[in-house]
């Protein structure tokens, strides 16, 4: 089924204010390219698709904007930004930093067995998805064996700092499955993950994340080449700002 703002919308929860699902809304559709980069965005039409008012979506733009999402362009309009390489890098850079971080905390403290068959159970169906070829689950699947190895070592703000940089990385990350990351060889280096945690392998562990986290960058300059509309112009990706 191909995604579209009312099947975004249908997947929030009724129990959220309307500001907050319209800006869970946008944020996802702006992720999985459904509102393009470089898409001018209409708060007339946008409010008329979920028949609310235009002050909720003005808010969501706010929100969008401080995420570098969208620019407000007085007296032109509101847009979805291209996406700026350097912001991909520099949130890659803070992700790695704290999930290496949880993954040597949760190496450390022995995470109980509970824990460790929720993530492998999470694996199980990440790898289901290979063959349906269904990549939007995958993603989602992704994000939930993130966020609970955060959750699970009581690093609740450790992860909500990395959910606030990672809106750049996030349409990366999207554009990249399945051609130019697998997602088998995702699945299989969140496996390497949980082994290293389950063995209490902190060197293990720290490096397995690391790799994982590395991956993006091996995908950037091919995704560039590919999806030039998508990026920023005059950009570079260089081995000086991949480190």
């Amino acid at each position: 089924m191909q995604t579209t703002l009312q099947t975004l919308w249908q997947e929030t929860r009724d129990s959220d204010s309307v500001r907050q699902r319209l800006f869970q809304v946008l944020r996802q559709s702006i992720i999985q390219m459904v509102l393009a980069p470089g898409q001018a965005l209409s708060e007339k039409e946008i409010a008329d698709t979920f028949s609310v008012s235009r002050q909720p979506v003005r808010e969501a733009f706010i929100r969008l904007s401080e995420a570098g999402l969208v620019e407000v362009k007085p007296q032109r309009g509101t847009y979805v930004v291209k996406i700026s390489q350097r912001a991909v890098l520099e949130a890659r850079f803070v992700r790695e930093s704290l999930e290496v971080a949880i993954a040597l905390k949760a190496a450390k403290c022995t995470l109980s067995s509970s824990v460790l068959m929720e993530l492998n159970e999470l694996i199980v169906r990440q790898r289901s998805c290979i063959e349906r070829k269904d990549h939007d689950r995958f993603f989602l699947l992704d994000e939930m064996f993130h966020r609970t190895l955060a959750f699970s070592t009581g690093q609740v703000m450790a992860w909500k700092v990395i959910e606030d940089v990672k809106a750049q990385l996030d349409r990366v990350r999207y554009l990249s499955i399945p051609d130019s990351t697998p997602i088998a060889k995702l699945a299989d280096q969140h496996q390497a993950i949980v082994d290293a945690i389950a063995d209490a392998d902190t060197n293990a562990a720290a490096k397995a994340m690391s790799i994982h986290q590395h991956e993006i960058l091996n995908s950037l300059p091919e995704l560039e080449h590919r999806f030039p509309e998508m990026f920023e112009e005059l950009e570079l990706v260089t081995p000086a700002l991949a480190i």
